[in-house]
C-alpha cells in the first residue's frame, strides 16, 4: 500500500491538486476527486521543487539595472533598424517578440522548429545585449550544440557541465553562494535539459540575470528524469514565443519541409528531391546491408561526403538485426576493417582499431570528458596498454579538438559510434544523417523520434527500412506524457497555493 511504499527514505509521496493524469490505485488513496498521489524518488522531488521555485523567484527578482540597463523603455523601432543595418536581414514579427521577450523578461523560452529562424534571431539578441555591454554566458548540453553556439552568436560557448563545474555527484562549483558573472545566459537545445541539471544551472544564476532557454519542444525530451522545457511552455507562467514561419531559403529544403510535414502527422515526400531519400526495404537484414552500403559506398560517391566524419548513421534502438549493435559492428568492417599490419584491442565483445568512430558513454571529471563526446582512435599501443582518441566534441575544450588517453582497463567508458541510437544524437548535427527504420522498432517508432533524426541533418536525408515502420513513426504521437508536476508547481506558487504531503 501506498503507507508501506512511502516508509523507504529513498521515496517522497505528495498530494497534488493537478490536471496529471490519475494513477490506477487499489481504492481511493486521496478521498477526494482532481487531485493525484505523486510518488517520487526523494532527489527527484527535491529538484522538481526547488526548480519550480528557482524559476519563480528568479522571474520575480529586478534586473540588476548596474549591470544591464533596462530594455523596458527602449525605443524597439530603432533597435531593430540598427539590426537590420548590422545584419542585413530584417526580424519576422515572432522574431521580433521573442528579442523583446528575450531582454525584459528575466526569464524566456524560444522554442520552434528548423527553418524557422531560432539562429538569427538568438544572433539578434546577443547583438543588442553586447550593444548595451551586457555580461553574456552561452551554453548547450552537449559539446557539439556549444560549437554550434558559439559559431552563430560569435562569443565563447561552454557546456553546461563545464559551465557549472559539475563534479561527480553532482555537486557543482556554482551555485546561489556562488553564482555565475553574467546578465544574460543563453541556453540552447534545452529539450535536452532533465530535472536536475536545469535545477542545478537555475541555482547557479545570480538574481538580477536574465535567462533565455532555446530549443525545439517537438523534439524527444531529455535522457534523465523530466520533461523541463515542455512543462515550463505548458505552465503559462513563463514568457514564451514560438517560431512557426518557415522562411524561404529553408523551404527550398526537403530536410526542412519533410521535418515539418512528420512533425504535422504527414509522410515525407522525397519525389524530385536531392537531400531527402527514402530506400524502402522490409527485410530487416537487407536493411542493414543497405545501410552499410549507401553509408561506405553511395554516399561518398555522389556528394563527397566522408563516411566517418559527414555520416551518422541513427537507429531507433540499439538491439536488433538493424539495430546500432549490429551495425556498428558492420560499419567498422566496410570503414575500418582489420589489418596485419595495425594492433587491435578486443574489449567487452568488440575490437578497437586506429580509425575507429567512438563515444565516451559516461562522464570522466577527471579526464573532462563528458557522455556523448564523439572521436576517432589515433593510435593503440599493445606495449603501452593504452589507446588514444581524437574528441572532436563533448571534451572540455569545446571548440577545439583534443586527444584523450584511455588504458586498456578504461575501455567500458567507450563504444562505437558509426552508429548510434536517436536519442544518444540529440543536441548533435551532422552534414547527413542515415536512418534505419524496421517494424523490429516497433514500439520505438514515434514521431517525434524520427523528427528528432531528421532534424539532425544539416544537407541530407536517407531513409532506410520498411515503409509500415515509416508510417508507424509518422502516425504515432509520442508515447504519453511524463508523470511530473513542474507545470502544476509554478501554476499554484503564482497562486499562492501548496499541495499538500502524504504521511508516512
Amino acid at each position: 500500500c501506498l503507507q508501506e511504499l512511502v516508509r523507504d527514505e529513498g521515496v517522497m509521496a505528495e498530494i497534488l491538486p493537478t490536471t496529471l493524469p490519475t494513477l490506477p490505485t487499489a481504492g481511493d488513496q486521496t478521498g477526494q476527486t482532481g487531485q493525484t498521489v505523486a510518488i517520487y524518488l526523494v532527489p527527484f522531488y527535491r529538484a522538481e521543487v526547488s526548480l519550480a521555485n528557482g524559476l519563480l523567484r528568479l522571474l520575480r527578482a529586478p534586473t540588476d539595472l548596474e549591470r544591464l540597463p533596462a530594455f523596458s523603455s527602449v525605443d524597439w523601432e530603432a533597435a531593430f533598424e540598427w539590426l537590420h543595418k548590422k545584419t542585413g536581414s530584417t526580424l519576422a514579427p515572432e522574431q521580433a517578440e521573442a528579442v523583446r521577450l528575450a531582454l525584459t523578461e528575466k526569464v524566456a523560452v524560444l522554442t520552434g522548429g528548423p527553418g524557422c529562424g531560432k539562429s538569427f534571431t538568438v544572433r539578434s539578441i546577443v547583438a543588442l545585449a553586447r550593444a548595451k555591454r551586457a555580461r553574456i554566458i552561452l551554453a548547450a548540453p552537449t559539446g557539439r550544440a556549444a560549437k554550434r553556439l558559439e559559431e552563430l552568436a560569435g562569443l565563447e560557448t561552454s557546456t553546461l557541465h563545464r559551465l557549472l563545474g559539475l563534479r561527480p555527484g553532482g555537486d557543482a562549483a556554482y551555485d546561489r553562494d556562488n553564482p555565475l558573472d553574467a546578465d544574460l545566459i543563453v541556453v540552447d537545445e534545452a529539450s535536452m535539459l532533465d530535472v536536475l541539471l536545469a535545477n542545478t544551472l537555475i541555482k547557479a544564476i545570480p538574481p538580477g540575470a536574465h535567462l533565455l532557454l532555446v530549443g525545439d519542444v517537438d523534439q524527444l525530451p531529455s535522457v534523465g528524469a523530466g520533461e523541463v522545457l515542455r512543462d515550463v511552455i505548458g505552465s503559462g507562467v513563463i514568457p514564451s514565443v514560438r517560431l512557426t514561419h518557415i522562411f524561404r531559403q529553408a523551404q527550398q529544403s526537403g530536410v526542412v519541409t519533410n521535418a515539418h510535414r512528420i512533425n504535422a502527422g504527414q509522410m515525407p515526400q522525397t519525389k524530385g528531391l536531392d537531400d531527402f531519400f527514402f530506400f524502402a526495404e522490409e527485410d530487416p537484414e537487407r536493411v542493414a546491408e543497405l545501410t552499410v552500403d549507401i553509408v561506405a559506398n553511395r554516399l561518398p560517391r555522389r556528394f563527397d561526403l566522408d563516411a566517418r566524419r559527414d555520416v551518422q548513421v541513427l537507429c531507433p534502438m540499439h538491439r536488433g538485426p538493424a539495430g546500432a549493435g549490429v551495425l556498428n559492428e558492420r560499419l567498422q568492417e566496410a570503414l575500418t576493417p582489420a589489418r596485419p599490419d595495425l594492433p587491435e584491442r578486443r574489449y567487452g565483445g568488440r575490437v578497437y582499431r586506429v580509425g575507429d568512430k567512438v563515444t565516451q558513454i559516461r562522464n570522466n571529471y577527471d579526464k573532462e570528458v563528458f557522455n556523448g563526446a564523439v572521436g576517432v582512435v589515433t593510435s593503440l599501443s599493445l606495449e603501452d596498454q593504452e589507446l588514444r582518441v581524437r574528441m572532436d566534441e563533448g571534451a572540455a575544450d569545446e571548440g577545439e579538438e583534443r586527444e584523450v588517453v584511455y588504458g586498456f582497463d578504461e575501455l567500458d567508458e567507450l563504444t562505437h559510434a558509426y552508429a548510434m541510437s536517436i536519442h544518444r544524437s540529440q543536441g548533435s548535427e551532422y552534414p547527413c544523417i542515415v536512418a534505419a527504420l524496421t517494424t523490429s522498432a516497433w514500439v520505438m517508432l514515434q514521431r517525434n523520434l524520427l523528427y528528432t533524426a531528421v532534424t539532425r541533418a544539416k544537407r541530407i536525408v536517407v531513409l532506410v527500412g520498411s515503409k509500415r515502420a515509416l508510417w508507424k513513426a509518422v502516425r504515432t504521437e509520442g508515447g504519453g506524457r511524463r508523470y511530473a508536476a513542474l507545470a502544476e508547481r509554478l501554476q499554484r506558487s503564482t497562486k499562492g497555493t501548496r499541495g499538500a504531503g502524504v504521511p508516512s
